[in-house]
């Protein structure tokens, strides 16, 4: 067992958490949720001993081998993407040289006496039995079946790791954690920048995973499908749920209510209580009673209800109506060109986007889905056919890049400000707080930002401008689980046509009403929701 009692941790003068305690059983597979900057990371850097407590303890058995996935992936170069993800398993490396020693002094086993020999025996079973356990006997091939599984084909696995880029190294990071099968991996944020494919490959591999976990992630399907457990971080404590993350938001709730009633019948009691003390304060026949309920009070546990989160209650302007035919596509084709060479993305591509559509663009890494939108709003041209936008429809879009035409010595409230000139400050403070930037928040500098505040602040603005559709690539990126949550209710909510991109499962689910397929075969069309095309594809949820 792994835990941590009676922690007390600052981030500078902010409390993460006081007299705080949680644990982690052998083969747990346990959610660590939080708002940013609640102090999750600062947990997984508590238990890979790279920060410390305050106060309280850390325990962790001796012979517990843990392996930590983080955003920091570190220098990366001079190895191929095979030798720097067999360097993961370290233990596996110690095992062999040590295996190799006692075999050499076997071979010396005539100048032995029995005792000697079979203690050199004893340990190297022992050794081969470790070995086995963590697949050192077949630790190659593991390591390509990883490197395959999280999308980089065995073509690549002989590239050197500084030929990749961000994004692909951090998936050499990733299988360089999984191939040490530890007891523990702590994972922060491991679904960063994997598509659809690879999330559910990773899924796989986690639930028949046979050693503990701890992680933390914003795509809420892959925690539901992997996680037994939820250990909450919020208001100065932690708090443990028994159950996936969809039951830790019921008993959430239930607990809150339960504790607002315990609350509420101890308020009762104590203006009771006052106000016999105010009565007879004065008289000293009752001096006795008065004494006895002051002390009485002083010893009572105060039941203190935590702020509630606020629901996102804005209401988001209707944008101007459209034509019913927003987009039409006619024999639509991309191909790029490349060392004079073609690279077809997709070819004869006829489809119609109406009103009100929300239209999610799926398929795997580099099969063009963005390609698809720039084309579709005239970013890049077609190689073949046309997309024909309707002429009253006005483009809302963000991408990659987007967060690049923020001015980062605005404030938040001038950045938006300069969005929508004709808007009260009434209209852009409400704007903004339903998109979570509250208080003084507003004032914060561009510059200060996280990125998933980054991406909070273009998409209020661009839902709140007079825009009637919205060209969304990958707008869940960077964000975590309640700004998802906060977006998807604002898109939900949008008088308008919205064609996306997203490898968030749950947001998918809940908003597409149609899906066009990008791959190498072409593109296909599922009139109906994201849960329709998984059953005419067969693919996992």
């Amino acid at each position: 067992m792994i835990s941590i009692s009676n922690a007390t941790k600052h981030f500078g003068n902010q409390l993460l958490y006081k007299n705080a305690s949680f644990q982690i059983y052998a083969g747990e597979k346990v959610g660590l949720v939080g708002s940013n900057g609640s102090g999750k990371t600062t947990i997984f850097r508590i238990l890979n001993g790279t920060e410390s407590l305050e106060e309280g303890t850390v325990t962790i058995p001796e012979k517990v081998r843990m392996a930590y996935f983080s955003q920091n992936v570190g220098e990366m170069k001079g190895k191929t993407a095979m030798a720097e993800v067999l360097e993961g398993n370290k233990r596996a490396f110690e095992l062999s040289g040590k295996m190799k020693e006692l075999e050499i002094k076997l071979e010396d086993a005539g100048k032995m006496d029995a005792d000697e020999m079979q203690k050199i025996l004893d340990q190297l079973g022992e050794f081969q039995e470790e070995f086995e356990k963590i697949g050192g006997y077949d630790l190659e091939s593991s390591a390509s079946e990883i490197l395959t599984g999280l999308g980089i084909p065995p073509t690549d696995h002989t590239k050197k790791t500084e030929e990749f880029s961000g994004g692909w190294k951090m998936r050499i990071a990733l299988a360089k954690v999984l191939i040490a099968k530890p007891d523990l991996i702590l994972m922060d944020e491991p679904t960063n920048y994997l598509d659809l494919e690879t999330i559910e490959w990773l899924e796989q591999w986690l639930k028949v995973f046979k050693g503990a976990i701890l992680l933390t992630t914003h795509d809420r399907v892959f925690m539901n499908n992997i996680i037994k457990k939820i250990v909450e971080i919020a208001n100065g404590t932690i708090t443990t749920y028994s159950g996936n993350y969809d039951y830790y938001l019921k008993e959430r709730d239930i607990r809150r209510t339960q504790l607002e009633a315990a609350h509420s019948r101890q308020q009762d009691m104590l203006a009771k209580e006052e106000e016999f003390i105010a009565r007879f304060a004065a008289r000293a026949s009752h001096a006795a009673q008065v004494q006895s309920r002051v002390k009485k009070l002083d010893k009572i546990d105060r039941v203190e209800l935590p702020p509630e989160e606020k629901a996102i209650d804005f209401e988001f302007p209707t944008p101007p109506r459209g034509g019913n035919d927003v987009v039409v596509m006619k024999d639509l084709g991309k191909v790029w060109k490349k060392n004079n060479q073609e690279h077809p993305v997709f070819k004869n591509l006829t489809a119609q986007i109406n009103r009100l559509d929300k239209v999610a663009v799926v398929g795997v890494n580099g099969a063009g889905k963005s390609t698809l939108l720039k084309v579709l709003i005239g970013m890049t041209d077609a190689t073949s056919g046309q997309a024909i936008v309707g002429p009253s429809v006005k483009i809302g879009y963000f991408g990659q890049f987007t967060l690049e035409v923020l001015k980062p010595e605005l404030t938040v409230f001038d950045e938006v400000r300069s969005r929508l000139q004709l808007a009260s400050d009434g209209f852009i403070r409400n704007l903004l707080a339903a998109f979570l930037f509250r208080g003084d928040d507003v004032f914060k500098k561009v510059k200060f930002l996280s990125g998933g505040e980054k991406s909070r602040l273009i998409l209020a603005g661009l839902i709140a401008e007079n825009n009637n559709l919205l060209v969304l690539d990958e707008p869940t990126n960077h964000l975590d689980l309640r700004s998802r949550e906060v977006l998807l209710e604002a898109l939900q909510k949008y008088q308008g046509t919205v064609i996306f991109v997203s490898h968030d499962r749950f947001f998918l689910n809940s908003l597409a009403s149609r899906v066009i397929e990008v791959s190498k075969g072409g593109v296909r069309n599922y009139d109906g929701p994201y849960s329709f095309y998984l059953e005419k594809t067969g693919h996992s949820r």
